[in-house]
């Protein structure tokens, strides 16, 4: 971890945090979901800088140590692109609290990011009952995953107290319905996605269809997907060694 240097850029007036290691001439942008921070792709960016790459991992806006945007209810996935766009060319390379923040702010950071790694992580999707949140579905006694431990939990958590989740809620979940109007939107670049078999996300309805039947290529039409069994929604986490290896095989491969 302490290969890995820190720095803050100026982009459409925030701050965002970056997390960075390696002096390749080839640098790759790892880019994180809900409810991960840079953090969570630590082990991938050791493993590809000691190889001869650059890494650089971003917090977005209102994540982790970056910024807050001015107004989070109005942020969209829009924003996060245009904030990356802008990233990469300074780097010069080629509201009112909703139901989940009242739910989350009952608990310091640090449980809202227990609770949501052990739910998440299995293979359901954790639906709350009436008169019942999603915090309430993890007992206090319940074990953290294996692979995830108290000091990667202190890692989130003392990030997350500084950002707070209101503009992680907001994107992706609550700005979802939301159309974005972006013009020639196909991925044309070689891409890999790397799902888990376990992966809850692949209960919402359509959705393991749309992947496993090669729809997905409509937009994406140089994708390779890999599934990993056993792995949940954050395998990079549970398995980072394969996840490593997937990783370097695939950019050797196409560099």
């Amino acid at each position: 971890m302490d290969q890995i240097q820190h720095k803050y850029v100026e982009v459409n007036g925030l701050k965002l945090h970056v997390a960075e290691t390696g002096t390749g001439p080839t640098t790759v942008m790892f880019l994180h979901g809900f409810l991960e921070i840079w953090y969570s792709w630590r082990h991938q960016m050791i493993a590809i800088a000691n190889t001869g790459y650059k890494a650089i991992a971003p917090d977005y806006r209102g994540y982790g140590l970056s910024d807050p945007p001015p107004e989070p209810e109005k942020t969209s996935h829009v924003d996060f692109v245009d904030d990356m766009v802008a990233l990469l060319d300074a780097l010069d390379i080629p509201k009112e609290p909703g139901r989940a923040e009242a739910d989350f702010g009952r608990f310091d950071a640090k449980t809202v990011v227990r609770n949501i790694f052990i739910l998440f992580s299995k293979s359901e999707i954790p639906i709350a009952k009436e008169n019942e949140e999603i915090m309430d579905l993890v007992e206090p006694s319940t074990p953290l995953p294996p692979w995830f431990t108290d000091e990667d939990m202190a890692a989130y958590g003392a990030l997350y107290e500084k950002s707070g989740f209101q503009t992680a809620l907001q994107v992706p979940y609550r700005s979802m319905h939301k159309h974005l109007d972006i013009p020639n939107s196909k991925i044309e670049v070689p891409a890999m996605l790397i799902m888990g078999e376990e992966d809850y996300v692949f209960k919402f309805p359509g959705m393991e269809d749309h992947i496993r039947s090669g729809e997905v290529k409509t937009d994406v039409p140089r994708l390779e997907t890999i599934y990993v069994p056993e792995g949940t929604h954050f395998v990079q986490e549970q398995f980072p060694d394969q996840v490593n290896e997937l990783l370097l095989t695939f950019l050797n491969s196409r560099i």
